[in-house]
């Protein structure tokens, strides 16, 4: 057996630090609730609303941002235009700022006083104090990583192939769809997955628009500033465990399926 180099070493070293840093907090956070408290928290009828709020809201943020996102991802791929560094620094814009500035912000385009809230209110449709609002919040925080992974899976396809693609006759839409999209999907899948815990996670952004009603991040903050860690603690457990659940499941059924593809 190969011996490992000192840079193996090294790095195994550092990188071990970083696991047990991100594993430490977690690790100890499950098993400092009791399994009756997680039980009494699945039994709480605001609980299993708030986690099925999270989970649709984040769904639909995901849903909207691939039908948005993943267009604009392969336009910043392919095309060269006037402003494409501009909208490339943008992308990353909701990334960088503080969420509850981000939640101010868009709480000054969506808000019932402002042209975006008056014009949506025209169709009936309302964002503060609502689910619609949730979903804007989530998908302004989280766009950007289903954009990007998006952009770099396009600009790892050879254009060749796309021109192949349109001198058999395929117009741009099926030669997106025919060639673009199977050959990065694995890029564009990862970056949905992202974005989707990322919607999950959100917190800043959604407390400034909607308060009420709840998601999981919202109800673990009011629980935690109202009766403190006791009653937080069993609802942040389940909402980590679910989280991760999921989010292993999606890795691999992606990684399944890469796997049967390039079989």
């Amino acid at each position: 057996m190969k011996k490992p180099s000192g840079l193996t070493v090294i790095f195994s070293l550092l990188g071990a630090c970083v696991v047990v840093f991100l594993l430490a907090p977690i690790l100890k956070m499950i098993l400092s609730a009791q399994p009756g408290s997680l039980a009494e928290a699945l039994a709480d009828v605001e609980v299993r609303r708030a986690i099925l709020l999270t989970f649709g809201c984040a769904t639909w943020a995901a849903v909207l941002g691939a039908l948005t996102g993943v267009p604009l991802a392969y336009l910043l791929a392919r095309r060269t235009f006037p402003g494409k560094h501009f909208i490339e620094a943008l992308v990353d814009v909701p990334v960088v700022i503080p969420h509850p500035v981000a939640g101010i912000a868009l709480l000054l385009v969506f808000g019932r006083q402002f042209f975006g809230g008056r014009f949506f209110d025209h169709f009936g449709l309302s964002f503060i104090g609502t689910v619609p609002g949730i979903v804007v919040a989530m998908l302004f925080v989280s766009t950007s990583f289903l954009v990007n992974a998006s952009r770099d899976g396009f600009a790892q396809v050879d254009p060749r192939l796309e021109n192949v693609a349109r001198t058999l006759g395929y117009g741009p839409l099926a030669t997106f769809f025919s060639v673009s999209l199977p050959l990065s999907w694995r890029n564009v899948l990862s970056g949905g997955i992202m974005m989707w815990a990322r919607a999950i996670s959100e917190f800043g952004a959604i407390v400034i628009i909607t308060y009420n009603p709840k998601v999981a991040s919202v109800l673990i903050y009011d629980r935690f500033t109202t009766y403190g860690l006791t009653y937080a603690l069993p609802l942040a457990v389940i909402l980590i465990l679910l989280t991760l659940s999921v989010f292993a499941l999606l890795r691999s059924i992606s990684y399944r399926a890469s796997g049967v593809r390039a079989s």
